[in-house]
């Protein structure tokens, strides 16, 4: 199984000045795509923080993506951290330089070109928008900040990281979690599913929403099947 983590970097998304929008929605679209997600972190516009954080998380998942700091003022400093963190030079791409001559025209300024400028060794991927290539190190994918801009990116691409899908049945009992605790521990001994148990207070019709998932579809109807039997009339409905 493919597994992922996402950095956001940020001060604005830590002081709260930006609400994230960026991690919600790539870990639908991972999910969808059958990816693992096992770790998203917020770090500030701190260059070692940056390097280090890049670092690790290349080391230990499949694909890692970075969401932020990359534009033209000081504290875009994600393309410094990633040549860091692999111990890489920047280097102005030639590719990338002509891209921005041509979207700015004369209207073009120096620190502009800033954008151009990233780790020697980079792949542009690119997608089905062929304008603006994913710039990527390795296993690193470099995306920027801004919502539009890094949902459209990532779509562009998505079709690459696509694996075995998920497969999810939800349970919705009025029993309380106490009660089903037992059950829901025998499911998860007996079967390789993944078990999740999640209370909602204020439902009209239901206490506790049960979730099982694997990527084996046969694993996942036949533990739902068997949670429906052991929890009886307290089963709402299944999903």
């Amino acid at each position: 199984m493919a597994t992922a983590g996402i950095i956001l970097i940020g001060d604005e998304i830590l002081s709260g000045k930006v609400v994230d929008e960026n991690a919600r929605f790539l870990t639908e679209e991972l999910r969808e795509l059958g990816v693992a997600l096992r770790r998203v972190i917020v770090i500030p516009d701190v260059l070692d923080e940056i390097s280090d954080t890049v670092r690790d998380f290349a080391g230990r998942f499949d694909h890692v993506f970075t969401s932020g700091g990359v534009g033209p003022t000081h504290d875009d400093l994600t393309m410094d951290g990633v040549a860091r963190a692999f111990g890489q030079k920047l280097m102005r791409h030639p590719e990338l330089e002509k891209l921005l001559r041509d979207y700015y025209g004369d209207k073009l300024e120096e620190r502009n070109l800033r954008m151009a400028d990233v780790p020697e060794g980079v792949h542009l991927v690119h997608g089905d928008h062929p304008t603006w290539p994913v710039i990527a190190l390795k296993n690193v994918y470099v995306l920027p900040g801004i919502p539009e801009i890094f949902r459209r990116k990532f779509k562009s691409i998505r079709e690459q990281f696509r694996g075995q899908p998920f497969h999810l049945k939800c349970v919705f009992t009025s029993d309380e979690e106490g009660r089903i605790a037992a059950q829901l521990d025998r499911i998860v001994a007996t079967y390789q599913v993944q078990v999740g148990s999640y209370p909602k207070l204020d439902a009209s019709d239901y206490k506790v929403k049960v979730t099982l998932e694997s990527k084996d579809a046969a694993e996942v109807e036949a533990a739902a099947a068997d949670l429906v039997r052991a929890l009886g009339a307290s089963v709402v409905r299944v999903t």
